[in-house]
């Protein structure tokens, strides 16, 4: 009995599945409200330095000048003037009176000037506080804006690397509920930090603990539903994360001081974590571990709450341990899995180095452009909200094509896009902002669709024991492309086309790199090695005798020839010659 039967007497689609995809999706609706949370509680108002003497202006000021004494003369007189706006960052040492009677005279070559040593006055029109205007993270210190988001994700992708690790161990569950509850005690830390060192240390921690609790909350989502509902729920998982932008723009423009802010998107992890206790394990995994009166218990859980009440005494724990030998050959499974595991074999280095570039570009491109809303010349909640909705067509779009005519061309097709949405922003001029936005939204769009895509394109490429390890390094490579997207903005000051343009070569490049990975539209989820490398056989062979028939003369490959036409082959790949070789056993 195959594992795809055993979910199917215990039911594929009932009761509990509704409820246990229901509240998995929770922590990823929460996940954008910390990830694009920077936008508004790092969010930088109009600034100027601060100016002692203008609450008492009338005794500095001379007499002739007195009838013109309005603010922004004030300031005319005590700030340079640099473009269109005052200067942020300096002061005149002394007020340059003669301005006021002469606003365009030339002083630059007369006076002093001075940073902002008594520090900064800013706009508070839009924000009641944020750490940039609590902490002063401007001029000489605002490189610890962008620092801090990469920060951030940098606890993410440790996160990664360590949650697909102890999950292989320990279960999904397990890890899934730890890490809800350190990312509520995680994000609360940060809301009172005291200054912007505890809040990026913080922070750190909780965008590891977050990296943890989503990418097991989406494991366990996997592993208990049938091949048909996988692409569903990855689906509904990224509609969740996209109304999880709509919730940030909503808590945003209630909550505008970023302490609150950070305690809204924090506190609910506590409550995910009192709710998680009712998903049972992975039974998949409980299996392959050889926990199979865990694994029964979970299944009976199952049956139970769906309503299958002769499946609760129909199975049973040898049942369960048949299955085992009868789909895996009796061997003992290796109990865990490295990251090295991922580049054994020729199979799985070309799938993981392919798997993560596109992960890199998915997330690299993304962040590069979901963290510059203030780059479009819009009310920033607004562009958040157009942002939030672009996601919907384009995961829509992503869906379809995924269950209808592939993984492959789906994510392919969501790269381009947004590779071409990215290079068009480099020829439109910045005065045209409603169409540099809409190429924004666009690109930007596709990417949110491109890593649903991804996301199950990699569940579906690797064996059990390997899944989770798969979906953390492709997680961990997503993050690295996260913090090096807050560095090439950096760099767009002193080079304002490069950054769309490194944005754009990335997700073609990745587009074009989809195509080298195998198709898994109706395809069961691999159990072990053993079926990855059969599948890869059977793809290899399909492959050439297509070939065969398109070219005159064109003959199968050699390693082929040896096996019947009408029988499978079981093959396994030497890691030293990086060569497929026969086994001698035919699969009837």
């Amino acid at each position: 009995m195959a594992f795809s039967e055993i979910l199917q007497m215990v039911g594929i689609a009932g009761r509990f599945q509704v409820i246990h995809v229901v509240l998995l999706v929770f922590p990823i609706l929460m996940l954008a409200s910390h990830n694009l949370m920077q936008n508004f509680s790092a969010a930088t108002p109009h600034h100027h330095c601060r100016i002692p003497w203008l609450e008492n202006a009338s005794l500095y000021a001379p007499q002739d000048a007195l009838w013109n004494l309005t603010k922004e003369t004030l300031l005319r007189v005590a700030i340079p003037w640099e473009q269109d706006s005052l200067s942020s960052c300096s002061r005149y040492v002394q007020p340059q009176w003669q301005l006021m009677l002469n606003g365009s005279a030339d002083v630059s070559n007369l006076t002093e000037i001075e940073g902002c040593v008594d520090g900064w006055e800013f706009d508070s029109s839009s924000f009641s506080s944020t750490i940039i205007t609590e902490w002063d993270v401007v001029c000489d210190t605002q490189m610890l804006k962008q620092m801090a988001q990469s920060v951030y994700m940098g606890g993410v992708l440790v996160g990664a690397i360590i949650a697909g690790t102890l999950a292989d161990k320990f279960g999904r569950r397990s890890v899934m509920l730890a890490n809800h509850l350190l990312v509520g005690i995680g994000g609360i830390c940060a809301a009172f930090a005291p200054n912007v060192d505890i809040y990026m240390l913080a922070r750190f921690f909780t965008g590891a603990f977050l990296s943890g609790s989503v990418l097991n909350s989406f494991s366990l989502g996997l592993e208990w539903l049938d091949t048909n509902h996988r692409v569903h729920f990855t689906s509904f998982a990224g509609y969740c994360y996209t109304f999880g932008q709509f919730t940030l723009a909503g808590f945003a423009y209630g909550i505008r001081d970023w302490r609150y802010l950070q305690l809204a998107a924090s506190v609910p992890y506590i409550f995910f974590f009192l709710i998680g206790w009712f998903h049972p394990e992975s039974s998949r995994w409980l299996m392959l571990q050889g926990n199979y009166d865990e694994a029964l218990k979970g299944f009976k859980k199952v049956a139970r709450i769906n309503g299958k009440h002769e499946a609760v005494d129909a199975l049973n724990a040898e049942i369960l341990k048949k299955h085992v030998q009868t789909h895996h050959s009796g061997k003992p499974l290796q109990k865990t899995y490295t990251f090295v595991d991922l580049c054994r074999t020729s199979v799985l280095r070309r799938r993981t180095l392919i798997v993560s570039l596109i992960w890199f570009a998915t997330s690299f491109s993304y962040y590069g452009l979901a963290m510059n809303l203030h780059g479009f010349g819009f009310e920033i909640y607004i562009v958040m909200l157009m942002f939030a909705v672009a996601d919907f067509p384009a995961k829509l779009g992503a869906f379809v094509i995924a269950c209808y005519i592939g993984r492959r061309v789906a994510l392919a097709t969501l790269l381009f896009l947004a590779g071409g949405a990215c290079l068009a922003l480099v020829f439109i001029p910045q005065d045209l902002r409603i169409l540099r936005t809409i190429m924004a939204v666009i690109g930007k769009g596709s990417l949110g669709g491109s890593f649903n895509v991804v996301l199950l394109l990699t569940g579906e490429m690797y064996p059990t024991l390997m899944r989770q390890n798969a979906i953390g390094s492709g997680s961990t490579t997503a993050r690295m492309g996260a913090m090096i997207a807050p560095l090439v903005t950096i760099m767009g000051e002193l080079y304002p086309l490069l950054p769309q343009i490194i944005y754009g070569t990335v997700s073609i490049i990745a587009g074009f790199s989809t195509f080298y990975l195998p198709e898994t539209l109706h395809v069961p989820l691999p159990d072990t090695m053993d079926d990855v490398m059969l599948k890869s056989c059977h793809m290899k062979r399909q492959d050439d005798q297509s070939a065969g028939e398109k070219q005159d003369g064109a003959k199968e490959s050699p390693l082929l020839q040896k096996i019947p036409p009408n029988k499978d082959v079981k093959c396994s790949f030497e890691t030293s010659t990086n060569s497929v070789k026969i086994v001698e056993e035919v699969i009837i």
